[in-house]
């Protein structure tokens, strides 16, 4: 994985511009921790910072290609994992390579198809082409969004970057946040809008669509979206299938020149992608496999199961690491360590997070890449599948709202009346909630349970599960970590989107058709485990410690969050029992602790970015 950015303003040379490009690839240096390279050639300018995992004697970027007179430059964030059987098309077409590197398979593959080289690649990615030919930059976002891809058009000049803070470099670009923005931290944060950047003039290529700037102006489509097709296998079939999907996703993730670890949590997801790797170790004979956990300092003492978190991980960490004979790392942190991560975390975001849940993942990816470079991680399971408790509660179906952010009152009250009035935060997030339903792709003839639940998964994978692989990127990136993510793999996405409630949850279980797809693989008791989380911390010094960190915000007259809060509903708030409440304040992690940590982010945010309001 890498760092990508640059600019091309098509009246310039920019060969005097190094300083500027350089320093926007200079600010991800912890995306690609192992090297550096800039490119400039009259209105273009590229820069990348390198994670090397494949090839890494000869992957450097920006990588060029030269033939006859045309020139085809690179830069690239990603995996390709059908990069082999590409680079083997290719060959039969006469195409000559130099390396072993998923860059050259890919710069090659748009040479050789243009821009319909997006169609033929199964992976994860962002990146920018600069084409002599067609004398235009193509850039291109994976379909399920997990590698990121900002950027800006101000004044004829395009500005972009795996992260704001490359592109906020640009002497064009200010941290300036108007009342969209606004509502985008306070009323949805911290998930976006898809497209939406939160700061004024800045905006994310949606994940699935590309992107075309040449000299007559920008231009985007899409070249992949979730279609609503008729769903004919029964459940023996669609079980085999799934299996099938997932086994071969996962050999294809496996493939590394670096060394690979798993993300071992005890649960259903992590613990069946453990399974498929120790499985593909024994394979092709690579040894044991390496799993890493995360806990808390006193989190036994202080756990207390409730519906969003029935129970505690750690036995279920020990029954899989002696099932299938994994060499462990257990990794814990304590409640200083976590505060003391919140301004890197919201660095790491270039916005507010999910505060601790964000500052644990940054520490522990770093605990990681002391052993490993590349991580597998069961993200996006809940949301394909239909694993949250918001899929199975009527309450929280029938909201009305996105059903992991239905606190849009509470939200509001915190607002000062100023501000309230200015975004209009209940308008905002209907207005949002509407636009996402209305996009949903229907069935003919889909009624009823079966429609209603299409539309509860869509929201699902197009507007919570790019929150979470954000926070998993830019957390792991930040610690020069590449994690990979199998259940993103579009193919399996598509085919279980069609999958009919009634099979999803075979067995009347939450994700039963995965449960049945993996049975043989894992052991029983931990196939039909009741859902867990992520782990948070429970220890209460951790509320202690943001709260009175966010009473000291409020005590500073100098603090920028000032304006636009209720203060004295805040104090209220911290004063009553409300704040270690357990009912979510967004999603299932976020409750009174994390109401506090995130509205000090938001303080950090506006006060280290110079965030402009206007």
């Amino acid at each position: 994985m890498c760092g990508i950015t640059g600019f091309i303003e098509w009246n310039r040379d920019l060969t005097k511009e190094s300083d500027l490009v350089l320093s926007m690839t200079s600010c991800l240096e912890k995306r690609g921790p192992d090297a550096q390279g800039t490119w400039i050639s009259g209105p273009c300018a590229f820069g990348h910072r390198r994670l090397s995992v494949m090839d890494p004697e000869n992957g450097a970027q920006p990588m060029i290609i030269h033939e006859d007179d045309a020139v085809f430059t690179i830069v690239y964030n990603g995996e390709i994992y059908n990069a082999p059987e590409l680079k083997a098309e290719l060959q039969r077409r006469g195409r000559k390579f130099r390396t072993n590197c998923d860059t050259e398979v890919l710069l090659q593959s748009y040479i050789e198809w243009g821009p319909d080289c997006v169609y033929r690649l199964n992976g994860i990615y962002a990146f920018a082409i600069w084409d002599s030919v067609r004398e235009h930059v193509f850039f291109a976002r994976d379909r399920l969004g997990v590698k990121p891809l900002f950027y800006s058009e101000i004044d004829g000049t395009l500005i972009f970057g795996s992260e704001p803070k490359a592109i906020l470099r640009h002497p064009k670009v200010e941290p300036v946040v108007g009342p969209e923005g606004l509502a985008e931290i306070f009323v949805m944060g911290p998930a976006r809008t898809p497209g939406h950047g939160v700061y004024k003039d800045l905006m994310e290529l949606r994940p699935g669509h590309v992107m075309i700037f040449s000299r007559n102006g920008l231009r985007k489509y899409a070249y992949w979206k979730l279609e609503a097709e008729p769903h004919t296998d029964n459940v023996e079939e669609t079980a085999a299938t799934i299996r099938k999907l997932l086994q071969d996703t996962m050999d294809r993730q496996l493939i590394s020149d670096v060394p690979v670890c798993t993300l071992l949590s005890g649960g259903l997801d992590s613990s069946a992608l453990t399974a498929l790797a120790v499985d593909y170790y024994k394979r092709t004979g690579q040894g044991q496999v390496h799993t890493y956990s995360i806990d808390y300092v006193d989190n036994d003492k202080h756990f207390q199961a409730h519906s969003y978190q029935p129970g505690a991980d750690g036995p279920w960490i020990k029954r899989m690491v002696e099932e299938l004979q994994t060499a462990h790392h257990a990794i814990q942190f304590d409640t200083p360590e976590l505060v003391d991560a919140l301004p890197d975390s919201t660095i790491a975001r270039d916005l507010p997070g999910m505060a601790d849940v964000d500052a644990s993942l940054l520490l522990f990816c770093r605990e990681i890449k002391k052993g490993a470079t590349v991580a597998i991680s069961g993200e996006a399971a809940d949301e394909v599948f239909g694993g949250y408790p918001w899929f199975h509660r009527e309450e929280l179906l029938n909201s009305g709202t996105f059903p992991w952010s239905v606190a849009t009152g509470l939200r509001a009250d915190l607002l000062s009346p100023e501000i309230r009035e200015w975004i209009k935060p209940e308008q905002y997030i209907a207005d949002r909630y509407s636009e996402a339903v209305g996009e949903t792709p229907k069935l003919e003839g889909e009624t009823g349970e079966r429609a209603r639940m299409r539309v509860m998964s869509y929201l699902n994978i197009t507007r919570f599960m790019p929150t979470l692989l954000d926070r998993k990127d830019r957390m792991s990136m930040a610690a020069g970590l590449e994690v990979r993510v199998p259940y993103c793999d579009h193919r399996l996405v598509q085919y279980v989107w069609n999958i009919p409630w009634e099979i999803k949850t075979t067995g009347n279980r939450e994700k039963g058709i995965l449960r049945k797809a993996l049975e043989g693989i894992l052991p029983e008791d931990v196939l039909y485990r009741k859902k867990s989380p992520y782990p948070k911390t429970h220890n209460p010094n951790y509320l202690t410690a943001v709260r009175d960190q966010m009473l000291k915000i409020l005590d500073d007259p100098t603090s920028p969050i000032l304006p636009l809060i209720d203060a004295d509903k805040i104090r209220a708030i911290a004063a009553s029992k409300e704040s270690s409440s357990n009912l979510p304040w967004f999603g299932q992690l976020m409750s009174g602790p994390q109401l506090f940590a995130y509205l000090s982010q938001v303080n950090f945010w506006l006060n280290k970015y110079n965030v402009k309001i206007r």
